[in-house]
Order: C-alpha cells, then structure tokens, then sequence
C-alpha cells in the first residue's frame, strides 16, 4: 500500500465519520469509487500497513488537515484535489522513520555496515526523499499552471512518479538503519511471478495501434511513457525471477531471462 493510499484511507474516515460527508462526496473528493471508500470504512482494505499510522497522532491530525482542505476547496480550480492529495501524502513520507511498520518477518539481517557507512546511506536516502518531494511540488505547480489536459497529465505523472520515489527510498532508510543488506521477496511464490508475465504477455502482443505510430507532441510522450513502464515491469519481473527469492534452488531452476523486441511506440513519430 502506496503513501498516497494510506493517506486516502485515513482521510475517508476523517470525511465520513468526523465531516459528515456522504461516501459519495468522499470517493469524489478522493477520486476513487464509492465502493472503495465503504472497504476503507469497513477495514476490508486496512492492512497491517496502516496500524503505526492509525496509532499517530501526528498522521491522524495530517489526514484531518487533508480532509478539511478537501471539502474546503473549490470545485473549479484544476488540479487542486491532486495537489492537496500529493502534498498530504509528501507530508506523510516525511513522518516515515517515526511510524514506519517492523521489519516484515522472514527478512533476516545480511552483513551490517559500519557506523559510517550508515550513516552515509542513511544521509543519501534523505537527501533523496527531500529532493522527490520538491520535484512532486515542483510538478503539480506546472500542471496548475498548463492550460491543456494533456500537459497537466504529463506533469501528474511525473508528480505521482516521484511521490513514488520518494516513498521506495523512504522504505529503506529502516532496513539500512538496522544493517539489512538483502531482503528477498515474502509471501508470493514464483508462480505467482510466472502467471503476471504470462498476462502481461497477453496484453503486449495485440497489434500496435495506428495511432501509436502517427500522433507527436505530448499525445506521443504519454503513449511512450506506457511503454517505459511495461519496460520497468519487464526488469523488475525478470530481476524478481532471477534474484528476489530467498531459496531458489526449492522453487525450481534459474529462468531465462525475458526479451523481447522494443516496442514500435519507442520509435520516431511524425510530428514530434
């Protein structure tokens, strides 16, 4: 469960049961279905993720300022439910090292490093956090500030890819604070793995779209950003495969790596 999730929980509590929102207005506010919020209220989706931050004060009173902001705002600003919702979930990245979850069971300690050099890697990770955040705030100023759709989607996305950045390396100050150097895959098998690269498969063998090949500008650079990711899917997959499982020779022989040709939408395109 992503930051930004964790944080549209807590804030649908906050919307429903302190705010007197209906749960329709609350999935609207939170852009998600209405359905989802009644698994949020009913704990369907409150996974052990959220217990450290259920039982802080400071996270509780974060998504309380976030759901006032929410009902507060105006409808017709463009873009201001994600920044609110961006900025309430940059904010609880920075609460991290004080509510983070346990180390997950099944992840033993490899060989820790010495007092320096954690203290290196634990000043880069937040350098780093801090440097996500200002490009998520950075990115969600210029997606206010275009005044097409389409802009505003390129600048979301980046926003919604350093949030996630931002939350990976703010999971691992935890680990390298207690000299964790592997940490192998928990509670999936490799069929698991196996069964998501046979849909995925599935899914990029249907025939390239004419539009694909044609359009330019910023049409072209959201249809190659799918394809960055089905690349990023590629290697984290085939990286799980080969190297994520903590006993590989009881679940079977090493796979072949994955290929496969690039994708005709990483080519040139007119008008670009």
């Amino acid at each position: 469960m992503s930051y930004l999730q964790i944080l549209q929980v807590m804030v649908a509590s906050e919307l429903v049961e302190e705010l007197g929102e209906s749960t329709r207005h609350a999935a609207d506010l939170l852009g998600v279905a209405p359905s989802a919020v009644s698994q949020y209220l009913s704990g369907k989706r409150r996974g052990r993720e959220l217990e450290p931050f259920d039982r802080s004060e400071e996270a509780r009173r974060l998504a309380r300022s976030v759901a006032h902001r929410l009902v507060a705002m105006r409808p017709a600003e463009p873009g201001e439910r994600l920044r609110i919702l961006f900025d309430g979930a940059r904010a609880l990245v920075e609460l991290t090292e004080g509510v983070h979850p346990g180390t997950e069971p099944g992840v033993a300690p490899g060989k820790a490093p010495s007092g320096e050099r954690t203290r290196e890697m634990l000043w880069w990770s937040r350098a780093r956090v801090r440097a996500e955040q200002r490009a998520v705030a950075q990115s969600m100023r210029l997606a206010q500030k275009a005044r097409d759709e389409l802009t505003r989607a390129v600048f979301r996305q980046i926003a919604s890819d350093s949030l996630r950045h931002a939350e990976i390396v703010a999971s691992l100050g935890p680990y390298l604070s207690r000299g964790i150097s592997r940490a192998p895959a928990t509670g999936i098998t490799r069929a698991d793995v196996e069964g998501l690269i046979r849909d995925e498969r599935r899914a990029e063998a249907r025939p390239e779209p004419v539009l694909a090949r044609e359009v330019g500008g910023t049409l072209a650079l959201l249809l190659e950003s799918i394809a960055a990711d089905e690349r990023k899917h590629d290697s984290l997959l085939s990286g799980l495969l080969e190297s994520g499982f903590a006993n590989r020779a009881s679940e079977g022989a090493r796979p072949a790596r994955r290929t496969r040709p690039r994708s005709p939408r990483t080519t040139a395109r007119g008008g670009r």
